[in-house]
């Protein structure tokens, strides 16, 4: 059964279901690990490090099977497959839970990548680009910000579990919630096939995935984008030793980390009241060079501390943006006829940054010898990504 797309009433309920289950989604197949870790180490034995890494497997399956997922999207709708990954979710944080060893711990975590896949961002800006067209800036503002919200509520749930039970219980509560709440949200809200519409079928032309890979254009974005994400996630997830290096408390560096996560809010309110009628890349390319500037002051800023978390909200901002740029650049170049197709070749190479995220800037910095050498190199990347914006 097709959707009428043409339902004004509809789309703000439907995109109200598909932001609470970004909330949802993101606070349990994401966050929620991230907050456990240090008990899951303590319970296991085994290296935090290694903890993390499991999960990084994930994200590397979910940019591997988002390629998938695209093409099924644009297809077949929606409704189907990101019902799908509500389940196959769960089903992966279940085996997380249960793991006897290091090994089916992983293998939980690489089937929860299958289900990240379906239900997280790329999933869902998919749907956002196929349903809304021209509007889909404001409706990606909206998910986004929804989506940032994960952190705030499951950050504190999780860790309040954690006081009253175990972290395998933790984890069969939260998927468990993850079931009961995202697949019928998911199944009753979301479109079984797109509605046949000629709504931009006089102004863009229906590229091909392997037209658009082909092109010197694409290449040029996707190593502007790589080059953006490397520079932000360095430095950003990386604030509170670069922060203590510089002379801040742990828990003072701590609180300025929490600032840039509502920084990256702002910046998503930002870039929605931003006239978009330029050219697609200036958007990338002002992103691009806001980074260079905020990275670089991270690094030669000495203090005082109130300007240091200052210049980390600025950099939040930017990072917030950045999110926005990304899901709306192949909608900006090529239209959103085989958006999801394309998306997904696109994102994979940046979801496989955020994937090591959190390790590229100790990395760099056992590199360099320090965090403020970090903060320059990851500067430069984002030169590096203004230079390529401008042929994207």
């Amino acid at each position: 059964m097709s959707v009428d797309l043409a339902a004004p009433p509809r789309l703000g309920g439907r995109l109200a279901a598909l932001s609470v289950g970004q909330v949802i989604s993101w606070g349990i197949l994401y966050y929620a690990l991230i907050v456990a870790s240090p008990a899951i180490a303590t319970d296991t034995g085994w290296p935090v490090t290694l903890v993390t890494l499991s999960f990084s497997a994930s994200l590397i399956v979910s940019a591997a099977a988002g390629v998938f997922v695209g093409r099924w999207l644009d297809g077949r709708g929606p409704r189907l497959i990101m019902t799908v990954g509500s389940i196959v979710g769960p089903l992966g944080l279940a085996i997380v839970a249960l793991a006897p060893n290091l090994a089916v711990f992983t293998a939980g975590w690489m089937v929860a990548g299958v289900g990240q896949s379906a239900v997280l961002y790329q999933a869902a800006f998919t749907v956002i680009a196929r349903r809304h067209g021209a509007r889909r800036r404001g409706a990606m503002t909206i998910l986004t910000l929804a989506g940032g919200l994960a952190s705030t509520v499951f950050a504190p749930v999780v860790a309040g579990l954690l006081t009253v039970t175990d972290w395998r219980t933790t984890f069969l509560i939260l998927a468990g919630t993850l079931l009961v709440t995202t697949a019928p949200l998911h199944w009753f809200s979301l479109e079984a096939r797109w509605a046949h519409t000629h709504e931009h079928s006089d102004s863009e032309k229906a590229h091909t995935v392997s037209a658009v890979v082909r092109t010197r254009r694409f290449w040029m974005l996707e190593l502007s984008m790589l080059t953006l994400a490397a520079a932000l996630f360095s430095v950003t997830l990386a604030l509170i030793p670069l922060f203590t290096e510089k002379g801040l408390s742990y828990e003072l560096a701590a609180w300025a980390l929490g600032l840039l996560g509502a920084g990256q809010v702002i910046g998503r309110l930002v870039y929605i009241v931003i006239p978009h009628t330029a050219a697609p890349w200036i958007a990338l390319a002002v992103t691009a060079a806001l980074s260079v500037v905020f990275l670089a002051l991270l690094a030669v800023v000495p203090g005082p501390p109130w300007l240091l978390i200052v210049i980390g909200i600025a950099a939040g901002a930017v990072r917030g943006a950045q999110t926005l740029v990304q899901g709306s650049a192949v909608a900006d170049r090529w239209g959103v006829h085989n958006y999801g197709a394309i998306n997904g070749v696109f994102a994979a190479p940046i979801t496989l940054v955020g994937a090591f995220g959190p390790a590229l800037g100790p990395l760099l910095a056992v590199a360099t010898g320090s965090y403020t050498a970090m903060a320059l190199i990851a500067a430069a990347l984002a030169a590096v990504s203004l230079v390529l914006a401008r042929f994207s």
